[in-house]
C-alpha cells in the first residue's frame, strides 16, 4: 500500500500561526495574518482597518472607506526551513455612495512538492503539491457616523494530498466555507481612539477522511484598540494594541470538539483560568508618517503558547495613488519564522 512519506504540511503550517495546539483545528493557513503594514506593527491592526487589508483585518473598516483600491502582497514563507513556501494574498474594494464598500480577496499558501514512498521502502514513487487557498465576499457599511459594521464571506479549498496514508480510504483534500464579523468605532470617549473587533473564520468543523476525524476551523477573536498619539500637518504617529484568542475545544478521545457556536463559550472555561488567560496573544505596535510620503513601523507580539515572541519592523513608501510597503520578522536565531521578508504593493484608482 502506498502511503505518503514526507508530509510536512500539519507541522508547517502549526509553526506560521499563532496557534497553542497541533491538533485543535484544521485550515491553520487562514491564520496567517496578511498585509505588510500591519505586519510591521507587530500585527495590531483591528482598531485601525483604513485600508483594504480591512477584508481580512477587520471588515467593519470597510464602512469607513471610499474609492478603490487594490493591494497584492508576496512572501518566501519558513525560509529558515525551506525555500519553496509562499505565500500570496491579494484583495481589491470598491465602494458604491449609498451603498457602502465592497471588497473581494484571494490568499494561496504553497506549501512545496511533496514525495510518496512505498511502506516498506524509501524510493519515491512519485510526488505531488500540495497548497491551501480561499477566495473571500467583503462587504462594510456605516451604522452611525463613527460605526462601522462589515463582514466576510469565504470558500476555502485545502489540498494537502491527493491519497490517504496506510489504510485511509480518501484524501487530504476537502471544500470548506466560513465568515468574519467585525466592527470599527472610531473616536471613542476621545478623538483618535479607535476600538475594534473581528470574530473570524466562523463555519462548521471540516472534514478531510471521514466525519468522525472532523476537525473545526481556527475561528479567532481579534480585539484591537489604536491611538493616534501624533496628528499634525507632517507628523502622525499611531499607537495599536491587539489581543487574539482561538474559539477552539480539541478532540480528546471519541469526545468531539464543540460546534462554532458552542466553542465561542467553552474555549474559555474548557481550561484552568491561567491557561486561558496563556492562551491570549497580546500584540503592540506603532507607525510613523512623515508627510504622507514615509512610514516608519515597529512591533512585537508575545504567543506564550506557540513560542512565538517575534520582533517586527517596517517601511513604506507613497507616491500619489501608489504604496510600497516592506516587512521584516525577527524571531531569533533558528525560529522558522526569523528572517521573514514581506513585500507589497498598494495601488489607488480614481
Amino acid at each position: 500500500m502506498k502511503k505518503v512519506a514526507v508530509v510536512i504540511t500539519l507541522l508547517l503550517l502549526v509553526v506560521t500561526t499563532q496557534v497553542f495546539a497541533v491538533s485543535e483545528s484544521a485550515l491553520l493557513f487562514l491564520l496567517i495574518n496578511p498585509g505588510v503594514r500591519a505586519g510591521g506593527m507587530g500585527e495590531a491592526f483591528a482598531g485601525i482597518a483604513d485600508d483594504v487589508s480591512a477584508v481580512y483585518w477587520n471588515p467593519g473598516g470597510l464602512g469607513f472607506q471610499t474609492g478603490k483600491e487594490f493591494m497584492f502582497m508576496h512572501s518566501n514563507w519558513l525560509p529558515q526551513l525551506t525555500s519553496d513556501l509562499f505565500y500570496d494574498f491579494a484583495a481589491y474594494k470598491h465602494s458604491v455612495e449609498g451603498v457602502g464598500t465592497f471588497g473581494v480577496s484571494v490568499t494561496y499558501l504553497n506549501l512545496g512538492e511533496q514525495i510518496i514512498t512505498d511502506e516498506t521502502s524509501p524510493e519515491a514513487l512519485g510526488t505531488f503539491s500540495s497548497w491551501d487557498g480561499a477566495v473571500a465576499l467583503s462587504y462594510g457599511t456605516l451604522l452611525t457616523e463613527k460605526l462601522g459594521l462589515g463582514s466576510t464571506l469565504r470558500l476555502i479549498r485545502s489540498n494537502l494530498a491527493p491519497m490517504g496514508a496506510g489504510q485511509e480510504q480518501g484524501s487530504g483534500q476537502t471544500w470548506a466555507f466560513n465568515f468574519d464579523l467585525g466592527l470599527l468605532r472610531r473616536d471613542l470617549f476621545t478623538k483618535g481612539l479607535n476600538v475594534g473587533l473581528n470574530l473570524q473564520n466562523i463555519g462548521p468543523h471540516v472534514t478531510y477522511i471521514d466525519a468522525d476525524q472532523a476537525d473545526p476551523q481556527p475561528a479567532n477573536l481579534k480585539i484591537g484598540l489604536a491611538y493616534r498619539i501624533i496628528d499634525s500637518e507632517y507628523n502622525r504617529m499611531t499607537l495599536a494594541i491587539d489581543a487574539n484568542k482561538l474559539l477552539v475545544t480539541p478532540n480528546e478521545g471519541d469526545e468531539k470538539a464543540d460546534p462554532i457556536y458552542k466553542a465561542m463559550f467553552t474555549s474559555w472555561t474548557d481550561e484552568a483560568f491561567d491557561e486561558e488567560l496563556r492562551e491570549i496573544i497580546p500584540h503592540i505596535g506603532l507607525e510613523y508618517w512623515y508627510n504622507s510620503l514615509i512610514a516608519l513601523r515597529a512591533g512585537y507580539y508575545h504567543d506564550e503558547e506557540g513560542k512565538v515572541k517575534p520582533w517586527t519592523f517596517g517601511f513604506g513608501l507613497r507616491y500619489h495613488l501608489y504604496q510600497l510597503d516592506f516587512g521584516y520578522i525577527a524571531a531569533g536565531e533558528g525560529h522558522p519564522l526569523s528572517d521573514t521578508i514581506r513585500f507589497s504593493l498598494q495601488i489607488g484608482f480614481k
